[in-house]
C-alpha cells in the first residue's frame, strides 16, 4: 500500500482536546512522537481488512466449495475461544 511516490501530508481538523491529550500520552508511552505514533496507527489502520470484506471472501469461498461447518461445531468453537 505504500506509495513509492511523494510521502502525503493529512491534515485533521477539529480533534477534541481529550482525544488529542489521549492520543499524544500514547504516542509518549510508545516513546515516539505524537507524528510518529499517528502515522504508524494509520498504515495499521490501512492495511487491516475491513470486516466486511474478510466476511465476503468467505461466503464466496463456501459458497464456491459447497462446503460448511454445523451450527454446533460454530459454537463449540466460539464457546472454546471464550474460556
Amino acid at each position: 500500500m505504500h506509495d513509492a511516490g511523494m510521502p502525503k501530508s493529512i491534515t485533521i481538523r477539529d480533534v477534541p482536546d481529550d482525544v488529542s491529550e489521549e492520543l499524544a500520552a500514547r504516542a509518549s508511552r510508545s516513546g515516539t512522537s505524537l507524528q510518529a505514533y499517528l502515522r504508524a496507527e494509520l498504515i495499521a489502520t490501512a492495511r487491516r481488512q475491513e470486516l466486511d470484506v474478510v466476511l465476503g471472501r468467505a461466503r464466496e469461498r463456501v459458497e464456491r466449495m459447497g462446503s460448511s461447518l454445523p451450527r454446533d461445531t460454530i459454537l463449540g468453537h466460539i464457546e472454546k475461544d471464550r474460556r
